[in-house]
Parts: structure tokens; sequence; C-alpha cells
């Protein structure tokens, strides 16, 4: 029997009128058959009543769950998970672990923006060398730093064990005073971790300091290279096992990711289409060969679910003859 096929599809829509416009003429032949044969599953991911709250991505969090992860809001262990794939965690496994990325916030008069941390363009020699500026800093904190890659570094210690913060993903390009704000204002997050906030920030606003002047950064200016003056936690958390191996592997389709940041929704359109037409074709073909099949489409404020699922005669023929309308679902995203 064909083995079970998984695929999850970030940024399948979205509420901006733009692309509800792109929707209306969208033709994707191969979801919609696959939506008449499939059946609305119970939904995995708990619903986050306000935009604003919500810290992780609707799909990271799905990307979690398939992963054998935790999906808490704002806290999935992304960190902890790859020390145990690194065999980094395997000794001190109630270590907490998270992601810090260097980056260069934009400040405006109204605006602090977070740029795409791959612009800063950082070396392998320049991200040691700044390594080496900033963990005297959080050592004195518990926090250890390492680097995995230039723009990415782990760093473990007490002090991420209970640290919500928004994904990276969920803040780039956007306003970060506004996270900042809402975090700081948070009525769900506990004691302790509106304490291990209180104790990041001031450490972040030490390492802005240091930086504003510092040679590393005058360096960087006088080649043309904007400076790095912040840092992203993110990923935070422990876990006390290695997260559970699923088998087969789900399958994450970020075909429409770059288009949806952009708001190039002509390009977003043509990547459905070319989705449509591989993957989504794909998975019809394997369902109608007897394969069972399970299908998450993702927008910026919740997901979907759908699976293969016995049904009765009746609820087979009000699919095929009625099939969910692609519009009505995106407008759910």
């Amino acid at each position: 029997m064909p083995h079970p096929v998984e695929l999850i599809v970030p940024y399948a829509a979205c509420q901006t009128p733009a692309c509800q416009e792109t929707l209306q003429s969208l033709a994707l032949p191969y979801l919609h058959r696959l939506l008449a044969r499939l059946s609305p599953a119970p939904q995995p991911l708990a619903t986050i009543d306000e935009m604003d709250a919500c810290l992780s991505l609707p799909h990271e969090r799905a990307w979690a769950q398939a992963q054998g992860l935790p999906d808490h809001n704002g806290h999935i262990p992304w960190a902890a998970g790859y020390a145990y794939q690194q065999g980094l965690a395997q000794a001190e496994p109630n270590t907490a672990w998270a992601f810090v990325t260097p980056c260069y916030w934009q400040v405006g008069t109204d605006h602090i923006t977070l740029h795409d941390p791959a612009q800063l363009q950082l070396t392998l020699p320049e991200a040691q060398s700044l390594l080496e500026i900033v963990s005297p800093w959080l050592a004195e904190d518990g926090l250890q730093l390492r680097l995995d890659t230039p723009g990415r570094w782990l760093a473990h210690g007490p002090l991420v064990a209970d640290l919500p913060m928004p994904s990276l993903e969920r803040v780039q390009g956007q306003d970060v005073r506004h996270w900042m704000q809402h975090q700081a204002q948070n009525p769900h997050i506990s004691a302790t971790q509106r304490r291990a906030m209180q104790v990041w920030q001031r450490l972040h606003s030490e390492l802005q300091m240091l930086l504003y002047t510092h040679p590393f950064n005058d360096a960087r200016q006088a080649r043309g290279l904007v400076p790095v003056n912040a840092f992203w936690v993110h990923g935070a958390g422990q876990l006390a096992t290695p997260p559970a191996t699923i088998t087969p592997t789900p399958q994450r389709l970020d075909h429409l990711q770059e288009a949806a940041q952009s708001g190039n929704w002509q390009a977003w359109a043509s990547a459905w289409q070319m989705l449509d037409a591989g993957p989504l074709a794909q998975l019809l073909e394997h369902l109608q060969t007897g394969g069972a099949a399970r299908l998450t489409l993702c927008g910026t404020q919740a997901a979907l679910t759908w699976h293969s699922a016995p049904r009765s005669l009746g609820e087979r023929l009000s699919r095929f003859f009625r099939p969910p309308s692609l519009t009505s679902i995106c407008k759910a995203l």
C-alpha cells in the first residue's frame, strides 16, 4: 500500500484586498479536485484570538507539529530540536536553547524596521569577531553563544527557557516597536516569562550601545555595508528528549513565500499554478491509487487541514458536486 503523503503550503492566502482579488481569477484545477475528495480534518492548531497575539505564523506551528515539536505560540523550541540533531543537546538534555540572529534595524522618525538579516552579508571571520565581542556581555547572565552559521548563532542557558518571542519570519520587514510593546503588555505571559523578557531587553540595549561606535561597525560602514546594530532571539525553549521521528517526512512547499512577502500577487498566482500542476497533481494521483493524503493550507491568520478518511455515499456525492470554494477557504486563512 502506498505510504501516506502530507503537504504543508505556507502563504496559501492572506487578507489583503490585492490577494483576495487575485484569487477571484485563479484557476487551480488539481487543488479543486483534491478538496472534493478529501475531508476536513480536526484542526490541530489552537486558535489565536487576535492577529497581534500570533507570535508564530500558522505554517510555522503546523510545521512544528509535523516535526514532532510542541507548537506553542511564540515558544516553539526550534533551536533545542536543532541542537539534538547536531549532537549538542544529548549531554545536557534539559538545557534551554535559542537561535540568535544578528540583524540591522533601520531607525526612522516613526518606525524601526527589521531588515532581512541576509542583507548583512556576514562572512565567517566577521561573525566570529562579532561573537567574541558580544559573548562576554551575555555570559554575565548565563547565556553561552556558539557559531552555527555566519548569520545564525546558537545560545544556551536558563534565560531562554521561558522566552516567548515573535519568530524572525513574523517580524522581518516590520516595525519591531509594535512587537516589543505588545510583548511588554501581553497579559497572557507568566511572571517568569516577563522577567526573562526584561533581562533580554536590557542585554539587547547594552549590546546596541556597545556596537554603536565599535570599530567592528566602523570597518563595515567604511566598506559600504550596513552596521550590525541589533539581534533577534527566536526558536527558544527546551526539550527533555529528542523530538519524535515522523515517517514519512511531511513536505513543506515554500513556492509562494517570496512573492507573498513582497506583495507581488501576479508572481504569487504563477507560483500557485506551478504548485497546482506539480505537487498537488502528484498528491491527487497518489490519492487516486489508494494512498493516504493530508493537505494543510496556511495563511497569515489560520491553517486548515484536509485528509483522506472514510465517508458515506451522501458525503462523497456532496463533496463531489459542491466542493469547498477556494475563495471561501482562503478568506478563513
